[in-house]
């Protein structure tokens, strides 16, 4: 991929990221509510037919709506600006708190989901009426649809304006508030379909062994979840650079600047959606005096938060070129 190329991926994702807080907020209050209800259904109906599956799928949806609000603190303390205490700004901190949330879905789900699963096995369980059962199972599957179609949406409108596959979004989107919606709601989707076929198995055979493997299934789903957000999130807290084609085009950018001879060093940070930050190295030209280096970082400073709208910050260091002797 060529260097404008990767210049138009990264002025556009600039703009999507600068745009979609609002956005991000909808999507995680949609699944948020979506799941709240769900999960007081669910525990009915776990309740009433005796299912571990289904009370595994309840502790399923209190995890994520454990994890939506998690988000919710995330967007809202990430947002604040930069001080004196912070002069990066506050943006790493949403992947603090997505990383807790991570750790509550593993917790809050999976735990609860497998070891409910290994004592059906064990200690089997009196079925009762799978009915309720089935009917909050269909309701829960249009709820959580609904909500993964947000997300669906939103992550589908961004990837687009970056010219990347969905897949490819999702693997890579700083935004780790949409990317979380989206893999806990699909896992929300198979959990469901896993939990009706428990319970169909149980009403077929009259085993508790088939409610208690889609238990354990569900929990293993949720292990997966956690681990996939639990490693995008710390990968972004530990520090992530651009891609390599965006890397390529800043470089560009910097050496069409006119007193600039090479850039020696470039370092980017990804410190949160719609926000970047750029240090180069930067090798002037031999002849270029004091005030004409001045004016060439600014006007690489300009270039590049015109060209690249998610870069917030610009540190240029003039450093002597390779092989260039000492006054």
């Amino acid at each position: 991929m060529g260097s404008s190329e990767g210049a138009g991926n990264a002025e556009e994702a600039g703009k999507a990221a600068g745009d979609g807080t609002g956005e991000s907020t909808v999507t995680v209050l949609v699944a948020a509510g979506a799941n709240l209800g769900i999960a007081a259904a669910k525990t009915v109906g776990g309740t009433v037919s005796g299912s571990s599956a289904m009370l595994s799928e309840a502790a399923h949806s209190v995890a994520d709506t454990v994890t939506e609000l998690l988000l919710l603190t995330a967007l809202k303390r990430s947002a604040r600006p930069a001080d004196e205490d912070h002069p990066l700004g506050h943006g790493q901190e949403r992947y603090v708190w997505a990383l807790l949330a991570s750790v509550a879905t593993f917790v809050g789900g999976a735990v609860f989901s497998v070891y409910d699963g290994i004592h059906t096995l064990t200690h089997g369980e009196e079925p009762g009426d799978p009915l309720v059962s089935y009917v909050i199972l269909a309701v829960a599957f249009l709820l959580e649809g609904y909500s993964l179609r947000t997300g669906l949406r939103q992550a589908r409108g961004e990837a687009a304006r970056l010219h990347r596959p969905l897949g490819h979004y999702l693997r890579r989107t700083p935004d780790t508030t949409v990317k979380a919606v989206v893999m806990e709601d699909s896992a929300a989707l198979a959990g469901l379909l896993l939990a009706a076929g428990g319970l169909l198995g149980g009403q077929l055979t009259g085993s508790g062994v088939w409610d208690g493997v889609a238990a354990i299934l569900i929990g293993l789903l949720l292990v997966y979840v956690a681990w996939v957000l639990g490693r995008s999130n710390a990968q972004l807290l530990i520090g992530r650079s651009l891609p390599p084609d965006v890397r390529d085009a800043v470089r560009e950018r910097l050496r069409a600047v006119p007193q600039v001879a090479d850039v020696l060093e470039l370092v980017t940070l990804v410190q949160g959606p719609g926000e970047v930050l750029i240090a180069a190295k930067v090798d002037f030209r031999d002849l270029a005096t004091a005030t004409e280096i001045e004016w060439a970082c600014e006007e690489a400073e300009r270039d590049l938060r015109a060209r690249f709208p998610a870069v917030r910050r610009v540190f240029l260091d003039p450093t002597p070129g390779r092989g260039q002797a000492a006054p």
